[in-house]
């Protein structure tokens, strides 16, 4: 699946991934710093990606996508490089992602964010209605080197 955003392009093509382009932003994110390369290419290799891609085949962009293809999605490490913000290329990965052929007619999507809420909330995603029924087990110190975890 390809859309064009412009002189940008959208794509589902796991061939296009630059894991390396991925990592050096994921290591500096607020929910995967540190992340080890190889962690990043399993989740590459276990997840649906669209890559956001320059008219040259740069990519700048990522939504990953956790997915049994059923009942349940969860998107994650979604992200536009700063020098390419402000031109829509979040909005419009969403709205392919979201229309993708194998994501259709699941039961829940889900994602967690601090700081876009208004770009989801676009979508139709909005604050979880029964909180207190999630739960999570949260390792933060996963990807610190052994001497530093607690």
């Amino acid at each position: 699946m390809d859309v064009k955003h412009g002189d940008y392009l959208i794509s589902d093509d796991p061939a296009r991934l630059d894991a390396t382009a991925i990592h050096a932003y994921l290591t500096r994110s607020y929910w995967a710093e540190g992340i080890p390369r190889e962690t990043v290419e399993r989740a590459l290799q276990a997840s649906l990606c669209l890559g956001i891609y320059t008219a040259d085949g740069a990519q700048v962009g990522l939504i990953r996508i956790i997915s049994d293809y059923a009942t349940y999605a969860y998107f994650c490490d979604v992200y536009v490089l700063e020098t390419h913000r402000g031109r829509g290329l979040a909005k419009a990965a969403m709205g392919a992602a979201l229309a993708h052929p194998r994501l259709q007619g699941r039961r829940r999507l889900g994602l967690v964010t601090r700081d876009a809420h208004g770009l989801y909330e676009q979508f139709g995603f909005k604050t979880v209605a029964q909180p207190e029924r999630h739960m999570e087990k949260l390792n933060r110190s996963v990807y610190l080197p052994p001497t530093d975890r607690a």
